[in-house]
């Protein structure tokens, strides 16, 4: 294990928050289980870059019987991205951290390209991982197949070299069918745990970081 794949959002990133989904229910003129079925359910070809935000809503829309003015889209574009913004900061050191000891990063995202964007915009960190795979510019989302091997071709390493790392069991199931390692996420202090275990048992010196973090 040389490589470290890190999902971004439940792991690196949080979930959206309740004010989150308010401010998009708010902006949307529509709440309740049903509105949140036709956000979900047709998300796979806005995250894959398949369809702008303004077509995303619009399918949305239709979904739902509704109709939204080009004004409420874009209201509505603005509070999908700001729902997504909030940092874990401890982890965003964590990742920072083993950069600087030279463990070669990845990071494997389903996000449209609007939220991609935004990030790169406000986020300096990101350039700690040598590969970024945004599901938007790759054109394939998790646990599609082609989004594990798209990482592996651009490492230049073999799917066995990753350790992949994700709060969502269908996504680590998926790295594991594609012959990665694989960790599900639950709290950073696991996260350490697991891998002290996976350097020591490949015999590499591990970080400091992490051996400071089983003192």
């Amino acid at each position: 294990m040389s490589i470290l794949l890190f999902d971004l959002f439940g792991v690196i990133a949080r979930k959206q928050s309740e004010q989150g989904c308010a401010e998009i229910e708010q902006a949307a003129g529509v709440s309740g289980a049903g509105f949140w079925k036709s956000y979900w359910s047709l998300r796979p070809p806005y995250d894959r870059g398949q369809q702008t935000g303004p077509e995303y809503w619009h399918a949305v829309a239709q979904d739902l019987g509704a109709s939204f003015t080009d004004q409420r889209i874009a209201d509505l574009v603005a509070a999908d991205v700001r729902s997504w913004r909030e940092v874990d900061d401890e982890m965003v050191a964590f990742v920072c951290d083993l950069a600087e000891e030279g463990v070669r990063l990845g990071l494997l995202s389903n996000i449209p390209a609007e939220l991609a964007t935004d990030y790169e915009q406000r986020h300096p960190w990101l350039d700690v991982f040598s590969v970024r795979a945004f599901s938007c510019r790759i054109g394939c989302a998790k646990p599609e197949p082609g989004a594990y091997a798209w990482c592996g071709a651009a490492f230049e390493a073999p799917a066995s070299d990753v350790l992949f790392i994700d709060d969502r069991t269908e996504n680590v199931k998926a790295a594991e069918m594609a012959g990665m390692r694989s960790h599900l996420f639950t709290s950073l202090d696991t996260l350490r745990v697991a891998l002290m275990q996976a350097f020591s048992a490949d015999r590499r010196r591990f970080p400091s970081g992490l051996a400071a973090a089983a003192d």
